[in-house]
């Protein structure tokens, strides 16, 4: 089996653990705990994400900390490519973007010190998969080469995996946030 189909049957196996916890009221208890995982970065400019499928729900968290800084969402721009961030704002205009992502219809793009990032499966080392396009990958090794950024991932606790199989371009969190705790790294 290949590396390409070990990582697919790794996020299918994800998928159906985080589908089972979606919907469960699970959230909430994540979005307090994420909250006092930002606390000492409020005022920093933020990125969060637009929850799909049945990812978990950062939009409460993000408009809190709007209220103290900016805070941006993901704009895909070119497949193979970084992604950009737009400022967003609670109630701030939508338009689809690529891959069907809403994104802010103003454009204004901001450099992001701090990245919610959205995932598929996570480790206890802070391993990250995805959806396999790679764009987070990508992105955080840009922002990690412009200065210095927060990574943190946001997910279910039930999106853990004991082991991911993972390649030298992934790229590390700096801490996970689940319904059940926070690990750092």
């Amino acid at each position: 089996m290949s590396l390409s189909e070990i990582k697919q049957a790794a996020r299918e196996a994800a998928y159906e653990r985080r589908a089972a916890a979606h919907g469960r009221g699970l959230d909430g208890a994540a979005q307090e705990r994420l909250i006092g995982e930002l606390a000492r970065y409020r005022g920093q400019v933020l990125a969060g994400f637009i929850p799909i499928r049945t990812e978990i729900n950062p939009l409460p968290v993000m408009a809190t900390m709007a209220n103290d800084g900016p805070v941006g969402v993901p704009v895909i721009e070119a497949k193979g490519s970084p992604l950009a961030f737009h400022r967003w704002r609670p109630g701030c205009a939508m338009e689809p973007g690529l891959f069907g992502a809403a994104v802010p219809a103003n454009g204004v793009e901001i450099i992001p010190q701090v990245v919610i990032v959205p995932l598929v499966a996570f480790d206890r080392k802070g391993g990250r998969l995805g959806y396999g396009g790679g764009f987070y990958d990508r992105t955080l090794e840009y922002l990690r080469m412009r200065g210095r950024v927060f990574a943190v991932g946001f997910a279910y606790a039930a999106q853990e995996a004991k082991e991911l199989p993972l390649e030298p371009t992934d790229q590390p969190l700096d801490a996970i946030v689940t319904e059940q705790e926070t690990l750092r790294f």
